[in-house]
């Protein structure tokens, strides 16, 4: 089973590719789509689609996982992080992709133990359970893969997001930001 878990943001969106095998994760990908503060949003929303398509060409996943939206008083930022989420949702139906979503907290407690653990935390446990040293930055890729681990985890127990039509696209070489070997295995 091989899982893209995206960390969305307006400025940064981070993503993580995990493999589970044999009983072991291995990170195939990670890092941070970083997007330029000058271009629109309409434009940054094609930049990260256009990104995580690519990502998904590459090690075609079988399911992607998304962090659903938070509550926020800045209306704003939520309305363009909802947009973002809406192109990735957009992006893994066209795909043919299965989606789950998962709160922060249920993230953290599935990979901390404590629904109100700190990005610090997170990003500890994250690479202590996938072998990655020294520890990703920012804390989007962490995150990222924090939502992966949750939704390898988790997942089969989610009622899913199922694209309408099946089969997959092939697609273009990409390998930008792969910070860990097909072959770290954790057991």
């Amino acid at each position: 089973m091989v899982v893209l878990g995206i960390d969305p943001g307006s400025r940064l969106t981070g993503y993580g590719v995990i493999r589970q095998d044999c009983g072991g994760f291995s990170v195939l990908a990670c890092g941070v789509i970083r997007l330029h503060a000058r271009s629109s949003h309409a434009e940054r929303i094609g930049q990260i689609y256009r990104e995580l398509d690519k990502i998904i060409a590459d090690f075609r996943p079988e399911r992607v996982s998304l962090e659903t939206v938070f509550l926020s008083r800045n209306v704003q930022s939520a309305l363009k992080l909802g947009q973002v989420r809406g192109a990735v949702i957009a992006l893994a139906m066209n795909r043919n992709l299965v989606l789950h979503e998962y709160a922060p907290r249920e993230v953290k407690s599935a990979v901390t133990g404590k629904g109100a653990a700190s990005k610090e935390q997170v990003a500890f446990m994250v690479s202590r359970m996938l072998a990655l040293n020294p520890i990703p930055q920012p804390y989007d890729v962490t995150d990222a893969l924090g939502i992966a681990l949750c939704d390898l985890l988790r997942g089969e127990s989610r009622n899913p997001f199922r694209p309408l039509h099946a089969g997959r696209k092939g697609g273009s070489s990409w390998s930008k930001f792969v910070c860990a070997s097909p072959d770290m295995v954790i057991r």
